[in-house]
């Protein structure tokens, strides 16, 4: 394998000489330098100007390593670029290409192969020295166009002709012979372009001796080149070690920055370019490792990365030992090894700093806080002798860190959570908004895209508290139309999976799996994590489904599946969803027990973990819905109470008005109606801004429910009032009452629509059969049985409906 110079180059030097010559057409000009720049430079221009277009991003990713790999492996690629455009002289059929082919085959030999090179140096600006030499010769400086010397062009023409005059004469032939292959596909439209050509054209050397040897030529031409020209050569690639390194630094760069495994056609091109090497890059065991360990293959990951840091550690004297712990810790984490991970972290933390290196010791203490606040029980006894603290004090010493080492993605990482620590506390909505500002202005003015991702989701987060659903769904639609194709993975993942719940939450489930569908690259699915956390995700949204749906027997065949998934593998938002749709589930199927002891399991849990104030409300919300199914609402009043307050002083507005709705159940249950029509009243427009049907649903429900118990106790205050006057009831109080009465009828009735059509849009079965009840019950009060009937026909219907589901499922 070569060390750098490939027949590739040849062509892209080729390409730099038209250029120079001005023998590019302007309409070509464009192409041709972005052509040159995106395999030249780290930098891909066409992918960078094309990722503005939503839903490309991804696509192009990996545009770079086809391309890289496609010119490597053929001379099909100039050809597709340089065929569209006319010769510069606009000669009648005359193409670029043409131009582009007399370039190569004027190297018609190993000779010209080495003019050719010797002339590069032509193109290049000449240096102070040079001029003064030229002058003092008497020859003219060179015009026209030049290359800086320190230009990615001029650079990389000083460079391939500093490698030639390295090359031994044997790698100079073995470039010449890899050359002819690499042109020999254009042979048949150069010969119809050129009828002269022979059949020995492709070496001048033959051509000019074949009437000196004669039949010995077929002879020495197989002598010199093998069995290439008997179609017997194998499939080695023309393929440099540069071009090798290259593509392994790109792959492991695409694979740290957005998560996603390489390409399997990748891949397999990549490991073609490799079957010839004689020397195996180190860097291709941290690939291997990177995609083993994406994929979930745990005993292939630990052996590539200790193959690798072995390599590594012989060249490097130890000094990078602690970032092979630093992976390894990461792997054992994903893999659920936490205990060894916790080790090995602060193994790696006590090596970094010895040998002084803050960069790592930063990014570990930050991968250790979050550790700690997803594995609690863990750190607990770490955090209780550590000079630093725990929660704010450690994230503002990372800060202060960031701050001194110039890390400025640790800065905004800190920033971003420390306003996620203060939401998950429940302490000020102003001090977190202060941190996403603050953070958002570093990730700005230096432009780290990849940073976007963490910023807007937990905005989104932020959104959602306050209970603004359509500013979360529309920071949610921002992030993928704009930013996803610079940002991880992870990332856009979990902004498709907020989109999908919060159309679930508005009953468009058709709708949310759709979107979980289409809106999710396939090729990044096939690393293990982000597939377990869609498919997780997806049976979550079908279980919310089947319950509203009341089709128990699948819920419970989910339900089975989800909770076998360890709750140390999953985030504790997940886990706690799993365990809430747990319990309703219970509920559902009237085993009031075992849900009350999962729930004061999960309180004492969250209260000895200090987790997310949030999860501690949703669950007494939880609790007092228990009591309320049980038929004792009243036990919850002192919960709710609590859940209420609490949620006020943490500005959570959506279990506010939940917390709300569920007081107002109560006090409906005690007779406090006129109190809990005032309760509803107020939360109803907010609660509809958050855009969950099941909870507007039944907050109407509620408030008919109220209305309904205002009637009864108008007609029982009306005949209270004539009974101490002494009164005689007369047809005028008696239409009085009645009037009343009646507007609180169609008060409820008109409530209890609006409750059955949010039911409805929930596909919830169970309330809306509970509704059309109430509805009937209230029309046969009203004397209109034409109507009731009516009711009661859907009634039936829907019942039949649900038990047909019920028999499907089993």
């Amino acid at each position: 394998m070569a060390r750098y110079l490939t027949p590739a180059k040849i062509g892209l030097l080729a390409l730099i000489e038209l250029y120079v010559e001005e023998a590019v057409p302007r309409d070509a000009i464009i192409p041709v330098l972005s052509f040159l720049t995106s395999h030249i430079l780290d930098s891909d221009l066409q992918s960078t100007t094309s990722t503005s277009t939503p839903g490309t991003g991804v696509a192009n990713r990996w545009q770079r390593a086809e391309r890289s790999i496609g010119l490597v492996v053929s001379v099909k690629d100039f050809e597709d670029l340089l065929l569209p455009f006319p010769a510069v002289d606009r000669l009648p059929g005359r193409r670029l290409w043409d131009r582009f082919l007399e370039k190569l085959w004027a190297i018609d030999s190993l000779d010209a192969l080495q003019e050719f090179f010797s002339l590069r140096p032509r193109v290049v600006a000449r240096t102070r020295e040079e001029l003064r030499r030229l002058a003092e010769a008497g020859e003219e400086a060179p015009t026209g166009i030049l290359l800086a010397r320190n230009s990615p062009l001029g650079a990389f023409v000083r460079k391939a002709v500093l490698e030639f005059t390295r090359l031994q004469f044997h790698h100079s032939a073995e470039l010449w012979k890899v050359f002819v292959k690499y042109r020999q596909p254009t042979v048949a439209y150069w010969r119809r372009r050129n009828p002269h050509c022979g059949r020995l054209s492709f070496d001048s050397v033959l051509m000019e001796g074949q009437h000196e040897w004669g039949s010995f030529t077929d002879g020495i031409a197989v002598t010199a080149y093998g069995g290439m020209l008997m179609g017997q050569e194998d499939d080695a690639l023309p393929v440099s070690t540069d071009d090798v390194e290259s593509l392994l630094e790109f792959q492991i760069d695409q694979i740290q920055k957005y998560g996603a495994r390489v390409p399997a056609e990748i891949k397999a091109k990549f490991h073609a370019m490799l079957r010839d090497s004689h020397v195996v890059p180190s860097l291709s065991h941290y690939l291997n490792f990177s995609d083993a360990w994406r994929s979930g293959d745990y005993p292939s990951a630990f052996d590539y990365l200790h193959r690798y840091f072995d390599y590594t550690m012989q060249n490097r004297d130890r000094l990078f030992y602690h970032y092979a712990l630093m992976n390894l810790a990461i792997v054992q984490s994903d893999f659920g090894c936490h205990k060894e991970a916790m080790a090995t972290m602060l193994e790696t933390i006590s090596t970094a700093r010895e040998n002084k290196d803050n960069t790592c010791l930063n990014f570990c203490l930050n991968w250790f806080y979050h550790f700690g606040r997803a594995h609690p029980d863990l750190v607990q006894d770490l955090e209780a002798n550590s000079m630093i603290g725990s929660g704010k004090e450690a994230l503002a010493f990372l800060r202060a860190k960031a701050k001194e080492t110039g890390m400025l993605v640790l800065r905004s990482s800190a920033l971003l959570s420390e306003a996620k620590l203060n939401m998950a506390n429940g302490e000020s909505i102003a001090g977190a908004m202060e941190h996403l500002v603050r953070s958002s202005q570093i990730i700005v003015e230096r432009n780290m895209k990849s940073l976007f991702g963490s910023q807007l989701s937990v905005t989104t987060s932020l959104w959602d508290r306050l209970g603004i659903s359509y500013l979360s769904s529309m920071t949610s639609e921002v992030f993928l139309r704009v930013h996803a194709p610079s940002a991880c993975f992870d990332d856009e993942l979990k902004m498709v999976c907020r989109l999908a719940g919060t159309l679930a939450g508005k009953g468009k489930y058709d709708e949310a799996f759709a979107k979980l569908e289409d809106g999710i690259d396939k090729n990044a699915l096939r690393a293990a994590k982000p597939n377990q956390y869609w498919h997780l995700y997806r049976g979550l949204v079908k279980l919310r489904r089947d319950l509203h749906r009341n089709d128990l027997d699948t819920v419970e065949t989910l339900l089975a599946q989800l909770l076998q998934v360890g709750s140390e593998e999953l985030d504790p938002d997940v886990v706690f969803i799993i365990d809430s749709l747990h319990i309703e589930a219970l509920i559902r199927r009237k085993n009031f027990d075992a849900a009350y002891e999962k729930i004061e399991r999960l309180i004492a849990k969250f209260r000895d973990d200090h987790r997310d104030l949030s999860l501690r409300i949703r669950l007494l919300l939880v609790k007092a819905h228990l009591f309320d199914a049980m038929g004792r609402p009243e036990r919850g009043f002192s919960i709710i109470m609590r859940a209420a307050s609490l949620a006020w002083r943490a500005r959570l507005l959506t279990l506010l008005w939940q917390a709300v709705g569920a007081l107002a159940n109560i006090l409906n249950a005690m007779g406090e109606f006129p109190a809990a029509v005032q309760l509803v009243e107020a939360v109803l427009p907010r609660s509809m801004e958050s855009e969950n049907a099941f909870n507007t649903g039944m907050l109407y429900s509620i408030l008919a429910d109220a209305r309904m118990g205002q009637a009864g106790k108008a007609r029982k205050a009306g005949q209270a009032t004539r009974m101490t006057k002494g009164e005689v009831s007369g047809p005028a109080a008696s239409s009085a009452t009645n009037n009343k009465r009646t507007v609180f009828f169609k008060n409820a009735d008109e409530a209890l629509k609006c409750a059955f059509n949010h039911f409805s849009a929930a596909e919830d079965l169970e309330k809306q059969c509970e509704t059309l009840a109430k509805r009937g019950t209230l029309m046969k009060v009203l004397g209109n049985h034409a109507r009731a009937e009516e009711l009661a026909a859907r009634y039936m219907g829907l019942r039949r409906q649900s038990s047909s589901r019920d028999h499907s499922g089993l």
